[in-house]
This record gives C-alpha cells, structure tokens and sequence, in this order.
C-alpha cells in the first residue's frame, strides 16, 4: 500500500471512529475541547506509525486504545498538581488503568447522545453550537463545515475556538438532559443530527461519494430522540426524512463507487422496509395537529419520491408546493435552488432556469457547487449546450467530493456530443 493511499485510509477511519473515540474521553476528563485533543494526538501517532507497520486489523480499537492511555498519563502527571483533575479522578473513582478501562467499554453510543446534548448547551450561540458538533461528531474540517454555512472558514475555526473554552469555563455537564432543558436543545440537536445525515448522504469532500454509517448513526439518534420525546412533530418528521433517504442507499453508487443521480436510481432495490418506517414516523408527525415544520416537509418530499414507482410517475407539482411550503418556514438560497428543480420537473427547464439565474446574485452562493451544476442540467435539457458544459466545469472546480468531480466533469464532456 503507497504513502498515500495509506494516509486516506487513515483519514476515512478517523472519520468513523473520531466521535465515538472523543465522546469516551469526554466522559473520563469531562472537557470537550481536551478530549479532542488527546484524540488528535491518537490520530497523529497512528499517522506516524502505520505507514511503516501497517493498518491493524481492528483500527478504531487501536485509536481508542491509545488515546484512554494518553488520557491516563495526563491524569496521573496532573492530579497532584492541578485540582481540576483531581476533582475529575475522585468523581468518576478513576484511580487505576483498569476503572479507566471499564469506564470507557460501557455503552459508547449514550456518550455520542450525551456528547450532542453537551455541545448543543444554550450557552453556545446557535451557530457555535452546530459547528461544534458537526467538528466532533461527523470530524468534519472547519473547511467543510464553513461550505455548509456557507461562511468563510476563519469565521467558524474561530466559532469552535470559542465554543470549546465556553463549555470548559461553564463546567458545562456531560449528559442527556431531562424535560424543559431538553426541549431548549432540542432543536439544535435536530439541525445537527440533519447536518450529519446530509454529510453522510453526500460527503462534502473526499474520495466517497456517500458515508452510509454517519448517516445510520444520525439515524440510530433519531430514533432515540423520537422515543425520549413522542409529541415533538419535528422529531418525528427528521425520523421521516432520515429513514426515507436511508432508502435508496443500495442505489445511490454503482459497483465501482461511481454516483447514481435520482433519476437514474433502480427504484426497485430502494429499501421497502425503511420506506414504510418513514412513512409510519411521517404519519405519527401529522396526527400530533401542528403546522408542519421543515423537517416534516421535507420527509413529505422524499415520500413523494418513495411513493412513485418510476421517476416519470413522480409528482413534481406537489412536490413544487411543498418546496413552496418549506420556503416560507425555512428561507434558504439552497432550498430556493431545490424549488427551482422541482419547478423545472413541474413546468419546464425555462421557468426553474428563470430562479436559479436570480440566485447568481446571492454572494452566498458564488461558491456553492450545486448552483452551476443545476444551471448546467437545465442549460443541457435546453439544448444549450455550450453553456451547459461551462457550468458544469465551474461546478466540477468547486466540489470538493473527488466522485463528485469526476461525475461533473463527465457532464461536461458529454455536452461535447449533445447528450445527458
């Protein structure tokens, strides 16, 4: 195995396990900002010895391993000399390798939900709240998390900074909070387990297209949350949505890895079982009497996919209106672009092209990838095709999924010959 394609493996297995491995030594020195650095320096010495020795057999254990022993060391070296960690080893009665051990091996995923509940504290501003957890929990870059806020990435580094001291400042707990506490984050938790199934479902960059157990974490949490609150509509309908575009997981990327665009899926190998899930959390977020919020909105939208056997069968007028809908709770540029679409598949490629070129002026959106690749479909189902192979090279040049390039810059080329 070369130099590098060892170092992207590494950096694919840190984005599986970082969560998990930081959500177990928040647990043992209950502050979030050292439990990722004491991560951080598993990863740099796995960095530095796998090269020469080779990829264990069981990587993550190996992380998680050598970080529980750099957070024993630190608390050893500390405890007689720094009160703080001293108050850490006599409430948690950690004073051998052993306790520690036991410690960490109880049941991970409680420490991931405490983890989101723990970052999503109301001492954080909204903002810092969400690029902090989606930092720890999907181990997304500032890079990454900045094009999902469409923000500069000295903004959100600067975010998480401050996040992490805030959160050891305010001794913030590490656990699940219980009624009126929980409902107050309740709906951070939702945006963040949203982001990190969208993370999954269509990796902001790297060499896969889709990371399917991110998404059946968020997923897994959820679930969890939709049994800790029953009468929260939203809960239920980011169930919806999460379950409903679990779905099409099998057809999302063919034998080599290579993306399969909606209209191109086999519909037939979508997961029928998990449809019915959706459609069930769906229905149970309806009967609850309020307005429907965003998250139920938009699982509306992927069941209007679901329900359609063919993609031609698909009823894009509906699913227009409840883009219309969802404008009005959830004002977006990005959903405006997924409106215009709908509105292209409804109407015709002129009337969704007429909203996405007003959306050329939004300087949040210069540098979004999807806004030239949707002008370039309905520029090439124009005809235009000249101009369709332009935008799609724009789009290839500011994707940073390398799937994604490949399958942008193949559009490119195919304008060359008058074709989809």
């Amino acid at each position: 195995m070369s130099f590098s394609h060892t170092h992207r493996t590494i950096d694919t297995i840190w984005r599986m396990e970082s969560a998990k491995i930081i959500a177990g030594l928040t647990r043992m020195v209950r502050d979030v900002g050292l439990a990722e650095d004491l991560a951080q320096d598993a990863l740099v010495i796995a960095l530095n010895r796998w090269p020469e020795t080779g990829i264990p057999d069981h990587a993550g254990a190996w992380l998680m391993t050598t970080a529980k022993r750099r957070a024993i060391d630190l608390i050893r070296r500390t405890k007689l000399r720094d009160q703080k960690y001293v108050e850490v080893a006599h409430s948690m009665d950690l004073y051998t390798e052993v306790d520690i051990d036991d410690a960490l091996d109880e049941e991970i995923s409680d420490d991931l939900l405490r983890l989101i509940f723990m970052t999503c504290h109301p001492v954080l501003s909204q903002d810092a709240r969400v690029a902090l957890t989606l930092r720890l929990l999907c181990g997304l870059t500032t890079d990454e998390i900045a094009r999902s806020f469409l923000v500069a990435e000295s903004t959100i580094a600067q975010r998480i900074v401050r996040a992490k001291k805030t959160l050891s400042a305010n001794k913030v707990p590490f656990e699940v909070p219980v009624q009126e506490e929980l409902k107050d984050r309740l709906s951070t938790v939702l945006e963040v387990l949203y982001l990190m199934f969208n993370e999954g479902y269509s990796a902001t960059s790297g060499v896969d297209w889709i990371r399917p157990l991110l998404c059946q974490e968020a997923l897994r949490l959820g679930r969890v949350l939709a049994e800790i609150n029953p009468y929260e509509p939203e809960v239920h309908g980011l169930v919806a949505l999460m379950e409903i575009q679990s779905s099409r997981f099998r057809t999302r990327v063919n034998s080599k890895g290579e993306p399969i665009l909606l209209m191109d899926q086999n519909r037939a190998k979508w997961d029928q079982l998990l449809i019915r899930r959706g459609l069930t959390a769906l229905e149970r977020s309806r009967k609850l009497g309020r307005p429907p919020g965003p998250y139920s909105l938009q699982a509306a939208i992927s069941a209007c996919h679901a329900q359609a056997s063919t993609a031609a069968e698909t009823d894009w007028i509906r699913i227009s209106a409840l883009y219309e809908a969802l404008s009005r709770v959830m004002p977006s540029p990005i959903v405006e672009l997924n409106r215009a679409v709908a509105i292209s598949m409804a109407f015709g490629p002129t009337f969704g092209l007429q909203i996405v070129d007003e959306l050329n002026t939004e300087p949040s959106m210069r540098e979004y990838h999807l806004l030239p690749s949707v002008r370039g479909d309905l520029l090439l189902k124009l005809g235009r095709y000249g101009e369709a192979r332009t935008e799609f090279e724009r789009a290839a040049s500011l994707t940073e999924n390398e799937r994604e390039r490949i399958l942008l810059l193949n559009r490119a080329e195919a304008c060359n010959l008058g074709t989809s």
